[in-house]
């Protein structure tokens, strides 16, 4: 199989039957074989078109008599690997690019396909030069340059001001590094680091977790022969704080309501030193098991799952927990860089979720125990489902009060943005009972 027609295909099937990116690319990779230079390819097409579709069609409809919208469904892929081509990829010759995108238009529709494709692929090759852009500070000049929906960049203005509104725009354009988490039951991450390195990796400790190593962003992930003996799992930075920022500790009975898949609970289990109990809960019993599976291979033993659907209470669990933790459902718009279909996001899915993340966290609460500590957090950049839930909980909530213990920045709640902390976009905050 050719690795622009694989390429194709998978861009057809995400947007045709709504397959997410990642699992398209895993099964494709695996269908073709494709391993090295093909498999690498192969990877930055799918994940470069999708992730750039904005730009993409801006400059189409720049070179094209025909607007994006009327294109030939078929075509309009193919003209969207042809662009990102000439565009974004330095390596590959804008000939090769024309070239082998009119032979994927030979195949894919009908006669006369070729040449519209051919015209508009060369007009963008002589004008990339000199490619116009949307008035600069417009709402469609943020949009197009970062290619984000425009409700997010209005979203992100109106919260945060146009100034860090780009900043944000800027964090999720980024080619994000692979984060990994010492397992501290079985090393720390000093030994981590010598064991990477011994293996020839380029690696280097956090800057905010005390257990965290950043890797190259061009390791194989899947070439990690710690990762197969258990002594780090993958974990983004702000994940690992969230963790930590529990606070739990040996003995302690902890709950994490919503644990899928898992990071969160592992990282409070080492904390804990293999000590106490956790329940792990979460609605769907498939994913559970991906988190006992975890669980084994680092070595873990104090873990047990429940299916529970976060926003009703298990009544045997009422006032029992030391912590909870409340890692709730949520937009993403904090880890775009890394799962490019929430682009593709629109404000009404938004809309409903702050309702849905204040009624698990009410469930979560009636979990902590007087004296115990409950913890919320989401991997979203929007005060609606951060700040406005955490103010709301304790505006109804009289019994709790915000707590700063263990919390980064030394503040009861905490945000992380892509831009100025290199990690996922990522909010936390932090509250006792009394």
């Amino acid at each position: 199989m050719d690795v622009r027609d694989a390429a194709y295909l998978s861009l057809v099937r995400c947007e045709k039957e709504g397959k997410y990116s990642n699992l398209e690319v895993d099964s494709s990779i695996k269908r073709y074989g494709f391993t090295g230079y093909d498999r690498a390819f192969y990877t930055a097409l799918v994940y470069g078109v999708i992730e750039k579709q904005i730009f993409l069609d801006y400059v189409i409809s720049r070179f094209s008599s025909v607007p994006p919208e009327k294109i030939e469904p078929a075509l309009l892929p193919i003209l969207r690997l042809g662009v990102y081509q000439i565009l974004c990829l330095d390596r590959v010759p804008d000939s090769a690019a024309c070239n082998e995108c009119v032979e994927l238009a030979k195949l894919h529709s009908h006669r006369g396909a070729s040449g519209f494709v051919n015209g508009v692929l060369r007009a963008v090759a002589r004008g990339k030069e000199k490619l116009p852009l949307p008035e600069k500070g417009s709402l469609s000049y943020y949009s197009v340059k970062y290619s984000c929906p425009p409700w997010l960049c209005k979203l992100w203005a109106d919260q945060y001001g146009e100034e860090r509104a780009e900043g944000l725009l800027q964090g999720i354009n980024r080619n994000p590094r692979i984060t990994l988490r010492a397992n501290t039951l079985k090393t720390d991450r000093e030994g981590l680091l010598e064991r990477l390195r011994a293996e020839g990796l380029a690696c280097e400790p956090t800057s905010y977790s005390p257990v965290g190593v950043l890797l190259d962003e061009f390791t194989p992930v899947s070439s990690l022969t710690p990762l197969t003996e258990g002594l780090c799992f993958v974990q983004d930075e702000s994940s690992q704080l969230c963790s930590l920022a529990v606070g739990a500790r040996p003995g302690e009975f902890v709950v994490d309501t919503c644990s899928c898949p898992g990071g969160k609970s592992f990282g409070m289990a080492m904390a804990m030193e293999n000590r106490g109990k956790i329940l792990c809960l979460d609605l769907h019993a498939s994913k559970l098991s991906l988190v006992e599976k975890g669980a084994d291979r680092l070595g873990i033993g104090i873990l047990s799952t429940a299916v529970q659907n976060g926003t009703q209470r298990r009544e045997e669990l009422l006032s029992k927990a030391d912590r909870v933790l409340c890692d709730v459902p949520c937009s993403g718009l904090g880890v775009i860089a890394k799962k490019p279909d929430l682009r593709r996001k629109s404000p009404e899915e938004l809309s409903r979720l702050p309702e849905i993340q204040y009624r698990i966290l009410d469930t979560a609460a009636s979990y902590v125990k007087p004296g115990g500590v409950l913890l919320y957090s989401t991997c979203t950049i929007n005060k609606e489902e951060n700040e406005a839930v955490a103010d709301r909980f304790l505006r109804e909530h009289s019994a709790f009060a915000p707590d700063a213990e263990n919390m980064p920045f030394g503040e009861a709640r905490a945000t992380f943005f892509p831009d100025e902390h290199g990690t996922d976009g990522f909010f936390m905050a932090k509250f006792r009972r009394g």
